[in-house]
């Protein structure tokens, strides 16, 4: 078990911060912001924890993000870094920004075009095998949706890496059964999702993925996997971390700037006051440990 609480508890707030980071972009124009918040614990523990610093600025180890809808936990996360600036994000979405909602190859900090669902997984695979081939001890992580899952290609790439056995490669689904029309399970069921990977030659966990403790370790038991790739499928909830937006947009989708999006209605003044207030708390019960 995970029992460093001060380690859980700066995740904790460094989480928070990608939250407030994510209502701030999302207020201006509009984004996704219910995937944002509800991965924040997913993208705290793979930017702040797992990911090994290069010493240059950057990470030794890489991340992929497959699902473009889900790339402003990214954004989110390097605004805590230093690489981008809340004022650049702020343009999100704006005519002539160089921020896109999903964006491309070449933009700092990403290596895909991410958007394109389907087709992360089989790069984020083929680079986990170069690393091996280079004798590399990099990791790459890929996290991808459950929707993606309806992609016959996404099942392609997991044969792959459990062909070449690669023990680098870690894939985190995002297993929320909600997509841009409904239910996942309703477009067309992809569970049992534990059980489809093993069989596909995964060592495989199931986790809540709004628990930092969970998610620490299952990515302890995926560095111990010496023969096969690892899939950690993260059980998420829509906005998960801010009590005030619950339940209030029913579908895993784009939130305008109005907070409207179908029979959805999200205030954003509300949610915005309560994760400041989060992470205040966090910060005086960060300093009392010291």
């Amino acid at each position: 078990m995970i029992s460093n609480s001060k380690r859980v508890k700066t995740l904790e707030l460094w989480a928070a911060k990608m939250r407030r980071n994510v209502v701030d972009i999302c207020m201006q124009r509009g984004g996704y912001a219910g995937q944002g918040v509800a991965l924040s614990d997913v993208g705290a523990c793979i930017y702040f924890d797992e990911m090994r610093p290069d010493g240059e600025g950057w990470y030794h180890d890489r991340f992929i993000n497959s699902n473009g809808h889900d790339t402003i936990i990214n954004f989110a996360a390097m605004a805590e870094m230093g690489i981008y600036t809340m004022e650049e994000l702020r343009t999100m979405g704006a005519d002539g920004s160089p921020i896109d909602q999903s964006p491309i190859e070449g933009a700092r900090g990403f290596e895909i075009t991410s958007g394109s669902l389907g087709t992360g997984v089989s790069q984020a695979a083929g680079i986990a095998l170069g690393e091996r081939k280079k004798g590399s001890d990099k990791r790459v992580i890929c996290l991808l949706s459950d929707g993606e899952l309806h992609e016959g290609s996404v099942w392609e790439a997991f044969m792959f890496a459990a062909h070449y056995k690669l023990s680098n490669f870690v894939v985190i689904i995002d297993n929320n059964d909600l997509g841009a029309t409904g239910k996942t399970s309703d477009v067309m069921a992809v569970e049992p999702v534990k059980e489809k990977m093993e069989a596909f030659g995964f060592a495989a966990r199931q986790i809540n993925g709004n628990s930092i403790p969970e998610v620490l370790e299952a990515f302890e038991e995926a560095r111990s996997i010496k023969d096969k790739p690892y899939c950690m499928i993260a059980e998420t909830k829509i906005f998960a971390g801010i009590d005030v937006y619950q339940d209030a947009i029913p579908f895993a989708h784009f939130v305008g700037a109005n907070g409207r999006w179908e029979t959805g209605f999200l205030e954003w003044e509300p949610g915005w006051n309560e994760i400041q207030e989060r992470i205040k708390r966090l910060e005086s019960e960060l300093e009392a440990m010291d």
